[in-house]
């Protein structure tokens, strides 16, 4: 029996210890390095490009000649007005690579005994990162499509005279949503997050090359892709693949999306469903690579992202 990626020697590049173990200025000079690699690590001004610079009295903080503009090594980009040491900072990019499933902001503040507001935030700016550096090309080959319902619980009666038929409209939160997942057989994931499966239609219209061959299920309302692309249907209620045609790729991707929901951050949805769906299609695509160079993928990410209207000030609420 062939021995799983994840268990081999290949797939564990990446020391935690290592990282943690880095003193201050070799943290900050990797940072420094992947963030201004054009000039070996010498500050650029975030604000206008200028290469000439002063030093401020304050360590690692500089000033630019041409605008003046006061900078450090991390303004500008996705962690802006940090807190934390860039040490912290890799170490917690490390734990968070590390989480084959994904990793929760909770357990993230034991590991590295900060809050949990910070820990949450440090997540989502790493997964807004992600997002950014990833390719949103268009789709091509043979694209597996699907969708998934997420969120919208709703707890059962304690008296079953009392319980509610939970399948029904009325009977419903309204909070229910669905991730689209559009993989290309094996190649790359999009991911997009709608009210309805219907809706995936036009998702999949816009991500998705003509040419393509379209994989999908029974659903009726996938039968109106059939007048944009090549298409291949599977009845899942017959087979899970036949003829050519499976969404088997799709699947996969659902089943990580529902382990990381079950298993490791009990609740995915809401407005932050669509981010948690994309650091897992980026999980998916990377799973064959080894965990030293998913750790270099999202520093260098973070360290070219701009900064986070989204998370930069948050608990504050700016």
């Amino acid at each position: 029996m062939a021995q799983h990626f994840l268990l081999s020697p290949a797939a564990k590049t990446l020391s935690l210890a290592k990282v943690l173990r880095m003193s201050d200025e070799d943290a900050k000079s990797s940072f420094r390095a992947l963030r201004w690699a054009s000039t070996d690590g010498e500050p650029v001004c975030p604000k206008c490009g200028c290469l000439d610079h002063s030093d401020l009295k304050r360590p690692d903080y500089w000033q630019c000649k041409g605008c003046k503009y006061q900078f450090s090594m991390t303004s500008g980009t996705i962690f802006h007005s940090r807190k934390l040491s860039v040490r912290d900072i890799l170490g917690a990019i490390a734990i968070f690579t590390n989480g084959a499933k994904g990793y929760s902001a909770l357990q993230l503040s034991r590991d590295l005994c900060i809050t949990y507001k910070a820990a949450f935030v440090l997540c989502h700016k790493m997964r807004e990162a992600i997002g950014a550096a990833r390719d949103e090309g268009a789709l091509s080959g043979n694209v597996e499509v699907d969708g998934a319902y997420f969120g919208g619980y709703v707890k059962p009666a304690n008296r079953r005279e009392d319980r509610k038929d939970r399948r029904r409209k009325v009977h419903q939160s309204g909070k229910r949503q669905v991730v689209i997942a559009m993989r290309e057989t094996k190649g790359r994931t999009l991911t997009g997050v709608v009210s309805n499966e219907a809706e995936g239609v036009a998702l999949t219209r816009a991500n998705v090359q003509a040419g393509a061959t379209v994989h999908a299920d029974e659903a009726a309302h996938w039968d109106k892709l059939a007048a944009h692309f090549p298409i291949k249907r599977i009845n899942h209620q017959k087979a899970y693949s036949q003829d050519g045609a499976n969404t088997n790729a799709a699947e996969s991707f659902f089943s990580r999306i529902r382990r990381a929901e079950i298993g490791t951050h009990h609740h995915v949805a809401g407005k932050y469903l669509a981010a948690y769906a994309t650091e897992m299609a980026w999980r998916e695509d990377a799973r064959r690579t080894a965990n030293g160079s998913q750790f270099a993928m999202i520093v260098s990410a973070a360290a070219v992202a701009p900064k986070s209207d989204a998370w930069c000030g948050y608990w504050q609420k700016r």
